[in-house]
């Protein structure tokens, strides 16, 4: 009889399932302990001495220490600790930094990873992920294969000895434990290869012969490797190459416009999937349960949460209120301080809770990546739903898109420009543009209000982008693979008209 791995190793789960469950009814407690834990860490650097951490006693008081910081507040800061310099945002010297997508002034953000937020935050994340999956799958056989794990690249930092920049992803593979790589593929150094196409190439040659399990990855670069796989093998279906796959953990976007595709890629009806969020910043969420969308708020970690009510975005003085004061399904900013030396930090994304006990919540969109030109307030979330119910009712896939606002053509009307780059095209174009424009009308009421008779906005437009666009973009930025991704939505047109070559004509609006 066949060693079972999986039933000897869960057992190693089974402890932190328990603490797991005091998420329900010890958040609170829990967030406080870490709050408490974080401002004791600050007390020795120099951001503590700035800002007072020696008395600090309660929450009300970190509040008070400073106000909510942006990338731009805290660079000069990050950029002495990529010099060399120690106990600056965080005790000791920091050798790590998650290169991230970059603000106004700058091509890239340089995100502190230390090692105390690498294993109390990261780490831990991916160890949760399995805790969760094994709970839920008491069949699984998770160990006794092989995870396929995407990763980006690192470049040195500076000239520090041992100190690297570049992709989270990266630099979780570069420091993991040796032993994990004895159930992982592909090899390290195929994992880090900078060029993506090569590592696509390579990650599929090294795994086709291997009793992949497990997936772990960006939807959009792991649906290219998993294509690349089946050009190589000869394949029809994934679960032809690796029969025993039974999960994916997949996060950086949102799998609805990918579900369709994967389902098809590997039609196995006992296939899993669970959406994590994991940024550069911090790992803050997983889907524990697969029949609720939404993700558990991950409250026990080296991460304190705060949060604005998107409201009050853009205000001198915003509200802003610990875990324990947010209601549900209201939209809120998420301010993060960590165990890597970012205090109240404004991440940019926007969450929904859906439930309080435990917290658990959806994302819904980008503090940047939303349209109100015409005070629409269209957020990503409005942009999935709307999708996935326009691909519903046209046969159509969508692969990348992105939108941005008319403000006024040559005939003095003003509306939505998506661009769109299908897997499958819908039949009718016209149909399908017609069937977004009222799923967004039914899904948010203020873009409704702004659509009533044309008056303000007109129909939304569909431009068909050729099959490619989007990549080749991101291959121009030097952000081809890793972690990066297509930005959904816009308010203003540079990212449109950057992205937006030869296409087939458009859908005129209505």
């Amino acid at each position: 009889m066949q060693l079972n791995k999986t039933q000897l190793i869960r057992k190693i789960f089974i402890p932190r399932q328990h603490t797991l469950d005091r998420y329900a009814t010890e958040a609170e407690t829990l967030q406080r302990k870490v709050l408490e834990r974080l401002v004791e860490k600050g007390r020795k650097t120099l951001w503590g001495w700035e800002h007072g951490f020696d008395a600090i006693e309660s929450y009300d008081d970190f509040a008070r220490s400073s106000d909510i910081n942006d990338y731009e507040t805290l660079k000069g800061y990050i950029d002495r600790m990529r010099h060399g310099e120690s106990n600056v945002l965080w005790p000791g010297q920091v050798k790590w930094y998650a290169k991230s997508s970059g603000t106004t002034n700058d091509k890239s953000k340089f995100i502190p990873v230390s090692p105390q937020g690498l294993h109390d935050t990261h780490y831990r994340g991916g160890a949760d992920c399995v805790t969760w999956y094994l709970r839920n799958n008491p069949e699984s056989r998770l160990f006794d294969g092989q995870a396929l794990i995407l990763g980006g690249s690192h470049q040195p930092n500076y000239n520090l000895k041992h100190s690297l920049v570049g992709d989270l992803s990266a630099i979780l593979i570069e420091n993991i434990n040796p032993l994990v790589n004895l159930i992982r593929v592909p090899k390290k150094s195929t994992a880090l290869l900078s060029d993506f196409e090569q590592k696509r190439d390579c990650i599929a040659q090294e795994s086709i012969g291997r009793n992949v399990t497990n997936l772990s990855g960006v939807p959009s670069w792991m649906l290219s490797v998993l294509t690349r796989v089946l050009e190589i093998s000869g394949k029809a279906h994934i679960d032809e190459v690796w029969p025993n796959l039974e999960v994916f953990w997949h996060g950086g976007v949102a799998f609805t416009p990918y579900r369709e595709q994967y389902r098809r890629l590997i039609p196995n009806p006992g296939m899993h999937y669970m959406e994590t969020y994991n940024a550069s910043e911090g790992f803050f969420g997983v889907q524990d349960d697969p029949s609720d969308p939404s993700m558990s708020l991950m409250v026990d970690y080296g991460v304190f949460y705060e949060f604005i009510p998107v409201s009050e975005l853009g205000k001198e003085q915003p509200v802003v209120v610990p875990l324990w004061a947010v209601e549900k399904d209201r939209n809120y900013a998420m301010v993060i301080t960590t165990s890597s030396g970012l205090w109240r930090y404004l991440i940019g994304d926007t969450v929904r809770f859906t439930s309080l006990r435990p917290y658990k919540f959806v994302i819904t969109g980008r503090t940047k990546s939303f349209i109100n030109a015409f005070g629409e307030e269209l957020i990503v979330d409005n942009a999935e739903r709307g999708l996935e119910v326009a691909c519903c009712e046209t046969g159509a896939e969508v692969r990348e898109y992105t939108a941005a606002p008319v403000f006024m053509d040559e005939h003095g009307l003003c509306r939505h420009q998506w661009l769109i780059e299908f897997n499958r095209e819908p039949s009718d174009l016209e149909a399908f543009a017609d069937s977004l424009d009222r799923a967004l009308q039914t899904i948010n009421s203020d873009y409704e209000a702004k659509r009533y008779k044309n008056i303000t906005l007109q129909r939304l437009e569909v431009i068909p982008a050729r099959r490619g666009l989007f990549e080749d973009w991101l291959r121009r930025q030097g952000k081809l693979g890793g972690q990066h991704k297509v930005p959904r939505l816009s308010n203003e047109r540079k990212i449109i008209e950057q992205i937006m070559q030869k296409t087939l004509s458009p859908v005129p609006p209505l």
